[in-house]
């Protein structure tokens, strides 16, 4: 398991700003994104609450290091920087869910 935390590590630290722009340019691509990469995880048998593990450590970084680009991305980045860690775990599980209900 630690073998895909250091991938997604990896990968959020080498996705290019361009990439990254397109991605978080609009909320539905956004969930468009995660739910393509929940699918993955789900195919690589990981279980809901290990994907919102690895949701909870994507969430942090773009709390910290993206400026939110919509009102949505917004409203995110706030719960985000106001709960604790276990509001946080459980707005991941959330983000999870929504992923999978759009995809």
């Amino acid at each position: 398991m630690e073998n895909i935390d250091k991938k997604v590590e990896e990968k959020l630290q080498n996705t290019d700003s361009k990439k990254k722009e397109q991605i978080l340019a609009e909320f539905s691509t956004f969930i468009d994104y995660l739910g393509d990469k929940v699918a993955m995880g789900e195919k690589m048998g990981l279980s809901e609450e290990r994907i919102a593990q690895l949701a909870t450590k994507i969430a942090d970084y773009l709390a910290k290091k993206e400026d939110p680009k919509n009102s949505e991305e917004y409203l995110l980045q706030r719960l985000w920087q106001v709960g604790n860690k276990e509001e946080q775990h459980m707005l991941a599980h959330m983000l999870v869910k929504l992923a999978k209900d759009q995809n």
